[in-house]
């Protein structure tokens, strides 16, 4: 069993990708995936089950209390087999949702949720956050694996760097590994050579450029995954690509974060190409 963790800064589509990704791998390529949800939106299973139908398991805690706290209460089923559970959080303005996140996992390790029959574990964790709770996937070693999710734009590479910047702190104790970037394309000019530079700056690949098409909205809208939702069209073939890649990857690394003015030099040198 692989776990592994998808970072990337918020809005980025982070949570579409690794749910396409997971529909790919259970659909085209027969594996057995679990995703865990680590945003207090608990909006990471959604297009997997059909709507944000699945009660948390900081609600079910609130309601029931620990000890009535069970995998069949949590842990939903859908498309392609995908088991699912939500971490949630605290109500809003109240408490800290990281601790939320390092409750739920712990929780789901002690009900043995993460079966042996499993391939493949996914935490989905809250936009570029890499402090307290929202480190626990690579600060514990939850997650072998990160895969950051980014763009062309500006900031996205910035959360990038620093989500590596966490890594490297977290390495040496917990022996997570960066697998790569996967850029999700916002049309930006010279998107893909950016983000391959930084990428190689960074000791690290873009492990796929995965293009922009409206058919992933429009799947999501219908509360589906691009693969249930049209599983002959071209972006379907692109994230099954991306989950076969992610698949046969052996490119882990530690990766060596920019400083910032290297950044800034990179950011400033594809803001004026032409």
């Amino acid at each position: 069993m692989k776990k592994i963790a998808f970072y990337g800064k918020g809005g980025i589509g982070k949570s579409t990708t690794q749910q396409n990704t997971a529909a790919a791998m259970a659909y085209f390529h027969d594996q057995k995936v679990f995703i865990h949800g680590c945003d207090p939106k608990a909006d990471s299973t959604r297009m997997i089950l059909g709507g944000m139908n699945q009660k948390t398991i900081m609600d079910t805690l609130r309601d029931d209390g620990a000890e009535l706290v069970t995998v069949d209460k949590v842990v939903s089923s859908g498309f392609g087999g995908i088991k699912c559970t939500e971490s949630g959080g605290p109500e809003p303005g109240v408490g800290c949702a990281g601790r939320g996140v390092i409750t739920a996992i712990d929780l789901m390790e002690a009900q043995g949720a993460y079966t042996p029959e499993l391939n493949y574990v996914f935490y989905d964790v809250l936009g570029d956050v890499v402090c307290g709770g929202f480190a626990m996937p690579i600060r514990d070693g939850k997650a072998q694996e990160v895969y950051i999710v980014v763009s062309g734009e500006m900031m996205a590479v910035y959360a990038a760097n620093n989500i590596c910047k966490g890594l490297v702190k977290y390495a040496k104790q917990s022996g997570v590994r960066l697998g790569g970037l996967v850029c999700n394309s916002r049309k930006v000019d010279k998107e893909r050579e950016f983000i391959e530079e930084f990428a190689t700056a960074i000791g690290t690949q873009m492990i796929h450029f995965v293009p922009r098409d409206n058919i992933v909205q429009k799947a999501e809208f219908n509360k589906k995954t691009v693969i249930e939702y049209d599983e002959k069209c071209n972006q379907a073939h692109e994230y099954s690509e991306l989950a076969r890649k992610i698949i046969a990857n052996d490119n882990f690394v530690v990766p060596k974060p920019l400083t910032m003015p290297e950044l800034e030099a990179m950011v400033v040198k594809y803001g004026i190409a032409e």
